[in-house]
């Protein structure tokens, strides 16, 4: 089973690219109008990979970030989580597309003695206005304001399923602790030894082996050209050298070069993310191996200011819990939804929903921005005459088999029911980190991008390509160039063109050990370019 499998994913290439195949350059940050006004329950990205730290490809790692593009610096309160969020990550391990295992993470804030760290100045004792000083020890002492959470697994149904505690395999507590964001070398002279003191092993009911959980601030590891990509692309998305990273300037000319100065999220940007690993036994029940995730933020329904708000309440909150944030696959909100259904998007159910959208996927937009600002020049500088540089096989149902489906012997579940969720195939090994592609799949990686995501797979490249047509052109499967048959060469004319934004990223840039993001950048001193710790 294993080999068909593999077979199959080299077969789909950069198929599982997917429904964020039709536009896209960058993650979902800010994605849709309502969740613009309560970033902390922001849904970023989803990685879900066989976790390639060594000794652990038993386990699947599920790596959720919210409230993203934080600046380091940005105090006095950075950025806690919502205490009156639900934070979730759904599995379908069926294929129904509805999720048959729910990881919930609820939030709560609390000061220190009730009132956070006090001075006495003047014979008077009063509250500091700061969260930590002068330097954190310890776990957390010199902490005035904590935060933890729980965590609980859900079976079934995310609101009426059967509940049961996620707990330390140590002591058996179940609430747990989130370090400190980042505020700076002073206060946390070492942050890496810090955070990694909330690394916790799990006991995860009815499964035998512990998992492991951390909940707090990461770098961000999503290399894009962010400003440029929203400015009418404001630059040439097409490789300006030979090959990505050649630096020898024979690319398609004044096409973007990679470079790190054309990444502004790596190094610049920090994110909140929750970290899951798993044992994979505990994941596929009684499927084929395969399995599907998405990630959720709700809030309860009803929500009224409180005009005299305290720190324990700033307003009354009721009724049930109602979804404002969604995300799979990367750039499907972003960039593929069109702007009057981006909040109808978020708040939608993958099985009972999806179809609402699939005019997005069939007849995508952003190729055809794409060529309303490129065709011109790019024929100018070729001398070409291209009729068109987007696809035109319409409907794209190369995006529609991807996006809704999955493929036969790939990443299909045990049923196929149509639903915008990742796919990971479990039964395909991890790649060590120094043998990992950044382009997955289509560099021979099976174990990248779309098959799961990594942190180091470059979604960007991958589904640009995709969007302008790759799969109707033969890709190669062991060495053999085979056409998948979903669409012919003349639909893309432009399908073999090595487009990107110039922003490059690889498994070397992060962490080879869970959680496998970088320490997030400290707010002081300085907060300059970084990648590796």
């Amino acid at each position: 089973m294993r080999k068909q499998y593999a077979r199959g994913v080299a077969a789909v290439a950069l198929a599982a690219a997917v429904f964020g195949a039709g536009p896209s350059l960058a993650s979902s940050h800010r994605e849709a109008p309502g969740i613009t006004k309560t970033p902390k329950v922001d849904a970023t990205d989803l990685y879900m990979f066989r976790s390639y730290e060594p000794g652990r490809a038993g386990f699947v790692t599920f790596l959720a970030n919210y409230q993203g593009l934080q600046g380091p610096g940005d105090g006095p309160n950075y950025f806690t989580l919502d205490p009156d969020a639900v934070y979730e990550i759904h599995i379908d391990n069926v294929g129904d597309g509805a999720e048959h295992l729910t990881y919930q993470f609820k939030m709560s804030n609390t000061l220190a003695n009730g009132t956070g760290i006090a001075l006495t100045v003047g014979g008077k004792s009063l509250p500091i206005a700061l969260r930590a000083i002068p330097q954190v020890a310890g776990a957390n002492a010199n902490v005035g304001e904590t935060e933890s959470y729980t965590l609980t697994l859900v079976t079934g149904d995310r609101r009426t399923g059967a509940r049961a505690a996620v707990t330390n395999a140590s002591g058996g507590g179940a609430t747990f602790t989130k370090p400190i964001d980042n505020i700076g070398n002073k206060t946390v002279p070492n942050y890496a030894a810090y955070a990694n003191q909330f690394i916790y092993n799990i006991t995860i009911p009815g499964c035998s082996t512990p998992g492991r959980v951390f909940v707090g601030q990461r770098a961000d590891a999503f290399a894009v050209n962010l400003s440029g990509a929203f400015d009418s692309v404001n630059f040439v998305p097409i490789e300006g050298d030979s090959a990505p990273g050649a630096g020898d300037g024979k690319g398609f000319p004044g096409g973007i070069k990679q470079n790190r100065a054309n990444d502004e999220i790596v190094g610049k940007k920090n994110v909140d993310t929750f970290a899951l690993e798993v044992p994979i036994a505990c994941l596929v029940g009684t499927g084929n191996g395969v399995i599907g995730a998405w990630t959720t933020a709700s809030l309860p329904q009803a929500r009224l200011l409180d005009p005299s708000p305290s720190y324990t309440s700033t307003a009354l909150q009721g009724g049930s819990y109602v979804q404002v944030s969604r995300l799979a696959n990367p750039l499907v909100n972003e960039l593929v939804i069109g702007l009057p259904d981006k909040d109808a998007f978020n708040a939608s159910f993958p099985p009972n929903k999806d179809a609402t959208f699939l005019n997005y996927v069939t007849n995508p937009t952003f190729p055809a921005i794409l060529d309303a600002l490129f065709k011109a020049p790019v024929n100018a500088t070729l001398g070409s005459n291209f009729a068109t540089l987007a696809p035109t096989n319409f409907p794209r149902n190369d995006l529609v088999a991807t996006f809704l489906t999955g493929f036969a012997t790939l990443n299909q579940l045990k049923t196929v029911t149509p639903s915008e969720i990742m796919r990971l195939n479990t039964a395909v090994n991890p790649t060590a980190q120094a043998s990992q592609s950044t382009f997955g799949v289509v560099g021979n990686d099976l174990a990248g991008y779309p098959n799961g995501r990594r942190p180091g797979d470059d979604a960007i490249d991958i589904t640009l390509r995709v969007a302008m047509g790759r799969l109707c052109y033969p890709i190669p499967i062991s060495g053999t160039q085979t056409d998948l048959g979903l669409c012919k060469p003349a639909d893309a004319s432009t399908g073999m063109v090595a487009y990107t934004d110039g922003a490059p990223i690889s498994a070397m840039d992060v962490q080879n050990a869970f959680p496998y993001l970088n320490t997030p950048i400290p707010g002081s001193p300085g907060h300059g370019s970084r990648i590796a710790n």
